[in-house]
Order: structure tokens, then C-alpha cells, then sequence
């Protein structure tokens, strides 16, 4: 059996090399596996097979319904138009797609997705992708509160502003914001990656267990157990051919972002006595 090429650019980086704290959520898959890397009920698709659909007149059900009845048929480019402002579109979506929606989606936009390519040309709101696994979602104007809430892969991307409990609950993967983001984003990370490129309100990283919070603005303030540290070239070249995917750049440059992690008061939290408990809240 020929051997697996492990050299990719993220070794050629150093990223498997960076000692990350607490439990790990690396899985291991070995080539002979190849049945349990897709969902046994994934579609194959062909990403040159285009269709396109109005769902203007339809409700969300048969919205979503539509849409899985094209990846049945091997559509693997699916273009949505007047979305408007509808709740619940795209969920549930455990296949590969490229997905464009051309308008705005209302709350709970792509929540429980693991696979396809997102791309959304209005706004979003609440909840957004969450639950995500893995693909991408790139939203090109505004996020409404929790986007992104128990994130566990993939790269989630919001161009324009977000709105408070940004990554709430993150437990793997990316999220970027081109904007400003609101109260308590990161609140209880325990792992992945969150970028702002802009400013962000209070709190920041409240409880958080692990993971890594990079800010290109101002941050109004930290959450209990959050601390600056220091970048290292390993976080400025990750930041750098990361925003470059998505063709954003930092205010001031990767080189004065600030990087946020867990101070790691509350790893022991209820071992603590409850006088205990005061101090560090």
C-alpha cells in the first residue's frame, strides 16, 4: 500500500510542532479507513455541475429540501438567490458543496455543516455556523450575536462587524472577524483560533479554558483568567498566509496584533474552596 504524503505547508510551517495545552482532539485515520473519512449517506458531486434556484416564494424546509435534492443529483455548485433574511437555511449540510447564497440569511445560518464551502454575499444573523466541523463559510457584510458558537473546524469568516459572544463555546478551527466584535467574544474558549481584525468590546476571553485570540485594534477590556502573551514568528507566519487566504490584512500589520490566551487560573476551578472561588472571580 503506497504511503501517505504528509509534507504539507502547515508542517513546512511548524504548526505540528507547537505544543498546545490540555487534552488533545487529534484522530488519527489510517488509509485502509478511506470508507469512514465521508458520511455514508454524502452524495458525490461535481463542482463543475452548476444549478441555481429562487427561493423567494419557498419557506425554509422546502429551501433546504431543494438544496439537498441537487446534491443528489450531482449538482456540486449551488447558487441560492433571494434568501431573505430566512432562518435555518443551509444547516445540516454533511457533504462536500459550494454553496453561495446571494442575499442575507436570518439566524442559525449553516449551523451543524461539516464539509462544504460556504459563501454568503449579505449579512447573517444569530448563531451562525454553529456547531460547524469543517469546510468554510465567508460572509462578506455583517454577523449577528454567537457567531460561531462550539465551532469545532473548519474557517469561518466574517468580512464586516459581529456582535457579542463571538466563538462562544469554540472548540476547534478559525474564526475571523474583518471588523469589530462585541462583549464577551471567546467567553469559555477551549480551543482553535479566533482572529479580529478590529476592536473588541468587553471582556474578552472570559473563562477560557485554552485556544488563541488575536486582536489588530483595541481591546476594551479581558475576561477573568485572560492574558496577554507574546507573538512569536510561529503566530505571525500562520496569521499572515491565513488572512491571505481570504484576502484581508490587518490594520497595523501581524506584528502588532495582540495575542490573548488562558492565564490558566480556572483550570482547577471546583477544587477550589469557595473563599478561593471570590478571589479569583
Amino acid at each position: 500500500m503506497a504511503e501517505l504524503k504528509v509534507e504539507h505547508e502547515s508542517h513546512r510551517m511548524g504548526m505540528h510542532t507547537e505544543q498546545l495545552a490540555g487534552r488533545t482532539q487529534q484522530v488519527f485515520f489510517h488509509p485502509s479507513e478511506e470508507e469512514n473519512f465521508t458520511y455514508p449517506m454524502a452524495h458525490e458531486v461535481d463542482f463543475n455541475k452548476r444549478a441555481e434556484i429562487d427561493i423567494a416564494d419557498m419557506d425554509t424546509t422546502e429551501a433546504n429540501l431543494k438544496i439537498r435534492s441537487l446534491m443528489k443529483e450531482g449538482h456540486g455548485t449551488i447558487v441560492v438567490r433571494n434568501p431573505q433574511g430566512k432562518h435555518g437555511l443551509g444547516v445540516g449540510i454533511l457533504n462536500r458543496l459550494n454553496l453561495i447564497f446571494e442575499g442575507s440569511l436570518g439566524y442559525f445560518g449553516c449551523g451543524l455543516i461539516d464539509g462544504p464551502n460556504v459563501r454568503i454575499s449579505g449579512r447573517v444573523g444569530w448563531s451562525c455556523a454553529e456547531n460547524m466541523m469543517a469546510g468554510t463559510v465567508t460572509i462578506e457584510k455583517n454577523a449577528g450575536s454567537t457567531f460561531g458558537a462550539a465551532i469545532r473546524g473548519g474557517d469561518l469568516v466574517c468580512k464586516g462587524d459581529v456582535g457579542s459572544r463571538t466563538g462562544i463555546d469554540q472548540k476547534g478551527g478559525t474564526i475571523i472577524v474583518g471588523g469589530k466584535t462585541g462583549a464577551f467574544s471567546g467567553f469559555m474558549m477551549q480551543r482553535g483560533r479566533m482572529v479580529v481584525l478590529g476592536d473588541t468590546s468587553e471582556n474578552l476571553g472570559d473563562s477560557m479554558y485554552d485556544g488563541t485570540i488575536y486582536v489588530g485594534g483595541k481591546i476594551k477590556s479581558l475576561g477573568v483568567d485572560a492574558v496577554e502573551a507574546e507573538m512569536t514568528e510561529l503566530d505571525k507566519k500562520w496569521l499572515t498566509a491565513k488572512l491571505k487566504i481570504y484576502d484581508l490584512e490587518t490594520p497595523n500589520g501581524v506584528d502588532n496584533m495582540t495575542k490573548i490566551v488562558s492565564g490558566k487560573q480556572l483550570w482547577n476551578y471546583d477544587n477550589l474552596e469557595p473563599a478561593e472561588k471570590k478571589l479569583v472571580l
